[in-house]
């Protein structure tokens, strides 16, 4: 059946039936961006900084107005380079910056590659197979830190403070139900170490729970939450009536890679649901956003050592994996591909052992368009093969397609 939409593409096919790529205009794309990066190759050096280090003048930049005209690609080109000035190089070899390797040239494509035909992959009507890679990657990740890809789910989000935030909220709505439709209207506390990431206190506020919510725990001399500590003060947080949001593991902290005892601290959550005879089991939440990457080597020989590590870091991998090997163990675990995956920022994935945790803290899936939530063919959704058209015409609007599903259902 024609449309509206579907006319004006064929009439638009039939006036300008030349190709979409002009051979002139990618030339200069090209051109342009090897004249940005010859820009910034001028301002390398044997230091691991771009140029010099030069002060803002931040008094200047609050005076900022925009020009009265346009400028050239050149100009504005010349004004973004700038920018760099005294930069960090995190891929130089003299550097060595807080957990951030040198993104890879495929990952670099990628990242191109949306910015240029379509930035809104997110939203499995206007992405396509992009939408496929994102569950795609769930369930790899799944399945290398320990979970079975057939029930867990994962979201990618905004970065390791968003997998912090989404672990702490599915935990609220174990502990609290209905909070994500009536709001906070109970105590309820989260637990991480005092060498844990500052965002749990950003969490604590941002989700009504107040930062006197959060108790810090010490930790020990090996940079490890205190369990004792710990098993104190869960035990007086449900003593005094309040309930336990989630505890968060570190496993891996920014310093030193600290790591969590995640086996002792699920053993601890299993004791205090007995004895306290909670209707729910208060959520872990391990915030492994850099310690993931070491479940490489979960089924590693570490006695044959087939890779031929040097005896040094034989045992650093070994005494990394005595503890990440239990990340299974959590209700949830926060990935970020950018700080030990060698990808851009931002790329974070929450992971939920079972996606229903996730789901309780979703909209209404007939509100909730995006398929990467869960990887769940929604009705109306089209598919390949109703998008295909018959020669020499163009394929349906998505937007169109699913409207009319959605109306009809």
């Amino acid at each position: 059946m024609s449309t509206p939409y579907r006319d004006v593409l064929d009439k638009v096919r039939l006036a300008f039936p030349q190709p979409v790529s002009d051979p002139i205009h990618d030339s200069y794309f090209v051109h342009s961006i090897m004249r940005a990066l010859d820009q910034v190759d001028a301002l390398k050096s044997d230091l691991p900084i771009l140029g010099e280090l030069t002060p803002g003048d931040f008094e200047a930049a609050r005076k900022a107005v925009l020009p009265e005209g346009p400028a050239s690609v050149e100009a504005v080109t010349a004004d973004l380079v700038g920018y760099l000035q005294g930069m960090t190089i995190f891929g130089h070899p003299r550097t060595q910056q807080n957990v951030i390797p040198p993104p890879t040239i495929p990952s670099i494509i990628g990242v191109l590659l949306a910015a240029l035909y379509n930035a809104n992959v997110a939203w499995d009507e206007y992405s396509r197979l992009v939408a496929l890679a994102e569950v795609e990657a769930t369930g790899m990740t799944a399945g290398l830190v320990g979970y079975d890809p057939e029930r867990a789910g994962g979201v990618f989000t905004f970065g390791g403070t968003g997998t912090s935030l989404y672990g702490v909220k599915m935990g609220l709505e174990k502990a609290c139900p209905n909070t994500i439709q009536n709001g906070v209207s109970q105590e309820a506390a989260i637990l991480v170490s005092d060498t844990g990431h500052y965002c749990a206190a950003n969490i604590a506020g941002w989700l009504g729970l107040g930062t006197r919510n959060l108790i810090t725990v010490p930790t020990t001399p090996e940079n490890e939450i205190d369990l004792a500590q710990l098993e104190e003060a869960a035990r007086k947080a449900l003593s005094e009536g309040r309930k336990i949001a989630a505890i968060i593991a570190t496993m891996g902290t920014t310093d030193s890679f600290g790591l969590d005892d995640l086996e002792a601290i699920a053993t601890l959550r299993d004791k205090l649901v007995d004895e306290f005879q909670l209707a729910y089991r208060p959520h872990i939440h391990a915030d492994a956003v850099i310690g993931w990457a070491w479940s490489v080597f979960n089924d590693y020989d570490f006695e044959g050592n087939p890779l031929g590590f040097r005896p040094r870091t034989l045992r650093a991998l070994a005494g990394a994996c005595r503890r990440i090997r239990h990340l299974s163990l959590a209700d949830s675990v926060g990935v970020d591909f950018h700080k030990t995956g060698f990808a851009p920022y931002i790329s974070s994935l929450v992971l939920a052992k079972d996606r229903a945790d996730l789901q309780r803290v979703a909209r209404d899936p007939a509100q909730m368009p995006y398929l990467y939530h869960f990887g769940e063919h929604r009705p109306g959704m089209y598919t390949l093969e109703t998008s295909r058209a018959a020669p020499g015409r163009l394929p349906p609007s998505p937007t169109t397609a699913c409207s009319g599903a959605r109306a009809s259902g």
